[in-house]
This record gives C-alpha cells, sequence and structure tokens, in this order.
C-alpha cells in the first residue's frame, strides 16, 4: 500500500532524487514557493515531487532527541510541515502539487500559488552545509542568548560567553542555581530571538 510507503535510503533512485543540481540558480520565470506537507511527511512529499521532475528543498537542523535514556542526534526540518518548491507558473503543472503523496496544499492566494519572497530561501540555501544542514550560528557575539540545539545540554537556553576560532564556543547555562561553562561546537547553538 502506498500510503505506508518510507523511501529506501539506500536505492540509487532515490538518492539520486535527493541532490537537486544546482538550487541556487532558477530558470528564467521560476520562482520558489511554499508546499504544505502532511505531519512528518517532508521527506516523503518531496520524494514524490523530484519524481515528477519538480525542484525542492527542505531546510533542515540538527537536533538531538531523547528516547529511552537515549541520546540520538537527527536532522529535523527547521520549519516543520513546510518546504519549498521551484516552479514557473506558465510553465509547470503546479496544480499536480496539491495532489502528491505526502502534500497536504501549495500555499496559495485567491486560487494563485504565493511565491516566497526573492532572497529568503536563497539566503537559506546559502547558510546550509552540502547535506542542506542550515548553520544557524552566523552572527552569534558575545553576550547573546542561545538556544543549545544538541548533545545532553538540548533545549538549554544559555549566554555566549566567548567564540574559540570558527568552529568552538562557550556557553553559561544554570543548572540548579550556579552558572556552568560549557564548550560546543558552533553548529550546536542558534540566536533565540
Amino acid at each position: 500500500m502506498l500510503w505506508n510507503f518510507v523511501p529506501d535510503k539506500s536505492d540509487p533512485e532515490f538518492l539520486a532524487l535527493q541532490g537537486p543540481a544546482n538550487l541556487r540558480e532558477l530558470t528564467p520565470g521560476q520562482r520558489w514557493f511554499l508546499v504544505y506537507s502532511l505531519p512528518n511527511n517532508e521527506v516523503r512529499a518531496q520524494f514524490y515531487l523530484r519524481r515528477q521532475g519538480f525542484r525542492t528543498y527542505l531546510a533542515q537542523y540538527r537536533k538531538t532527541v531523547r528516547h529511552a535514556r537515549k541520546l540520538r542526534i537527527v536532522s529535523a526540518p527547521l520549519f516543520p510541515r513546510y518546504f519549498f518548491i521551484a516552479l514557473n507558473l506558465m510553465v509547470d503543472p503546479w496544480l499536480s502539487v496539491s495532489g502528491t503523496i505526502g502534500v497536504s496544499s501549495l500555499f496559495t492566494c485567491n486560487g494563485r500559488p504565493l511565491p516566497v519572497p526573492e532572497g529568503v530561501v536563497e539566503s537559506l540555501i546559502l547558510a546550509a552545509d552540502g547535506r542542506d544542514i542550515v548553520r544557524l550560528d552566523d552572527g552569534l557575539g558575545p553576550g547573546q542568548t542561545v538556544r543549545v540545539l544538541v548533545g545532553p545540554f538540548a533545549e538549554f537556553i544559555g549566554t555566549l560567553q566567548r567564540l574559540d576560532g570558527p568552529e568552538r564556543a562557550r556557553i553559561l547555562i544554570e543548572i540548579m542555581g550556579s552558572a556552568v561553562a560549557i564548550d560546543l561546537s558552533r553548529s550546536a547553538v542558534a540566536r533565540v530571538t
């Protein structure tokens, strides 16, 4: 049954569909649009849209999941249930997007897809590494309030004490009434706004 389909991540067809070539450059007339997926179906929806020939982008970040006393670092959508699709409304069959497995709807206004403002998706793509993991540590400075994203201190809020080179940061978090300094990778923290 197709509703229970989970793509085999070792399948060569799946791997070929995952790496869209040159996301930064859109063809003339193309714009980025917002797709709303069914709960926890972002990857499935992308898989089926890419099989139809569409280019998609799912912004992700690394986070720690705690379950049964175990910690796992996983990739999670930066915007749960949302991802982006490149469309030329004059050429592409955009009405088929909403009927794709895993898709709830295409974000529209008055029956027409509404484009994402220019530069938003492009800046997310530029902030991502080679595996579409968006780095949330840009613009960090001492004294800022930050959230720990991964590791045993995941979801703790602290104060950035200092940056040690391009890859390390020292964070002060409060544990049981006293401030504790922890050293983390810069990619493990994000600014709290």
